[in-house]
């Protein structure tokens, strides 16, 4: 009888053990559940701190104990508790190592929760966790810890993958981190979602592709982005100057008419229009001189000249609408310094006996000079230190002959070098 009490006793306090740390959980659990209620309320928030810190100390116990410690409940209670006092700590130092705990729980519950019993915990935690990281993305990134708020806001988008903020968020810190790749992959996810600035996100999208040298993935998804938006005029004008580095000017002039159409104010259109017809004159200007017969060289001298007129009047726009852009003032110089610097040097190869002929070439070529002369001197006006431009204007002064103003601009340069 003596033994069977012992034996029984024994039973007795096993029992009393297993209960006590069931207790433990049963506690974690209702003081996690009030925590969820009283945080709704501003007015319950001292209330909801003293149950999730009770609730802490509950569920440490139960984690404790070698029977209640390998259950999958517990797990997962634990996961959801320190998942939400992680998120309420705005302390990296010790926050982290709550983060850290919620997750490693998380992910042994999700092993031993076989039939999902306790998916609701580990779903709450897993929401904790995703803000946690959110708000530690942004803190990194304000801290230009670049590859850290990607981490963090991957983290975030992996939890929320339709969240259109978190695909952005995640992209743009890959863009700073210099992760090319998965940001062309988050951006390209971005733009297939209702993300209220995917026009933006477009041209985002091309420039990545050409921070790639992919030129021909910048055109296709900037083409992409105007079907998509046709009247949005950052997308039309990036579309014509990615066409005009792959050389598919003449494929993109009815582009760049549709594009100066719908936004006629335009300035920079109008520039990629002179860009555009200036490429297209160059090509025939090459053509002409490789022709094998009078007729060729005619017809691409004339589609030259109709090029060049169509450049000289996109640029005059561009400077009509900003007097002070550079660019337009620079290349309405060149092109049409370039034609008066051909003709100048084709009157000086023609022999004595041609006077009336090289008299006639040069009226054309100083008329051609001073109708350039105000861009020239506007060009060097507005950026003095500009290579190109000076050398626009010394040309003029060599076709003047003034040999004062010429060694004067070409001091000047080569100050520059």
């Amino acid at each position: 009888m003596k033994i069977k009490f012992l034996i029984a006793g024994t039973l007795s306090l096993f029992s009393a053990t297993v209960f006590a740390q069931k207790s433990e959980l049963n506690t974690a659990q209702t003081e996690y559940d009030k925590y969820e209620t009283f945080r709704q309320n501003k007015a319950m928030a001292s209330m909801a701190g003293t149950s999730i810190n009770t609730a802490k100390t509950s569920i440490d116990k139960a984690s404790a104990d070698s029977k209640t410690g390998a259950m999958a409940q517990t797990f997962a209670l634990k996961s959801a508790i320190y998942g939400a006092l992680a998120y309420n700590d705005t302390v990296a130092t010790t926050s982290t190592p709550l983060y850290n705990t919620s997750l490693e729980a998380m992910k042994k519950a999700k092993e031993l929760d076989t039939k999902g019993e306790y998916k609701k915990l580990t779903d709450a935690a897993n929401q904790y966790l995703a803000y946690h990281q959110l708000n530690r993305g942004v803190k990194e990134f304000q801290g230009k810890n670049y590859e850290q708020a990607y981490k963090a806001f991957d983290f975030y988008r992996s939890a929320y993958p339709e969240d259109t903020t978190a695909i952005y968020y995640t992209g743009l810190a890959a863009v700073n981190a210099k992760n090319i790749p998965v940001a062309i992959n988050n951006y390209k996810k971005l733009v297939t979602t209702n993300y209220s600035r995917r026009a933006d996100i477009y041209a985002d999208l091309s420039n990545l592709y050409l921070m790639s040298k992919d030129t021909t993935g910048a055109l296709n998804v900037v083409s992409e982005g105007v079907g998509k938006f046709p009247n949005n005029a950052t997308l039309r004008g990036r579309e014509v100057e990615i066409a005009l580095q792959q050389g598919k000017q003449a494929e993109f002039v009815d582009k760049i008419e549709a594009a100066i159409a719908n936004d006629p104010k335009n300035k920079t259109l109008y520039f990629y229009s002179g860009v555009a017809y200036g490429k297209i004159a160059d090509a025939k200007d090459k053509a002409a001189k490789a022709a094998k017969d009078a007729a060729t060289k005619t017809a691409a001298l004339k589609a030259r000249d109709e090029a060049t007129a169509k450049a000289t009047a996109a640029y005059g726009k561009a400077v009509e609408i900003d007097p002070n852009y550079f660019d337009a003032n620079l290349n309405m110089g060149y092109t049409l310094m370039t034609s008066a610097v051909d003709d100048y040097n084709t009157a000086n190869k023609l022999p004595m006996s041609k006077q009336a002929e090289f008299k006639a070439l040069m009226a054309k070529v100083n008329a051609a000079a001073d109708k350039a002369k105000p861009y020239l001197d506007k060009a060097v006006e507005l950026d003095p230190k500009s290579a190109s431009a000076l050398g626009n204007l010394r040309n003029y002064y060599i076709i003047k002959k003034d040999t004062v103003k010429t060694a004067e601009i070409k001091k000047k340069m080569d100050t520059l070098q």
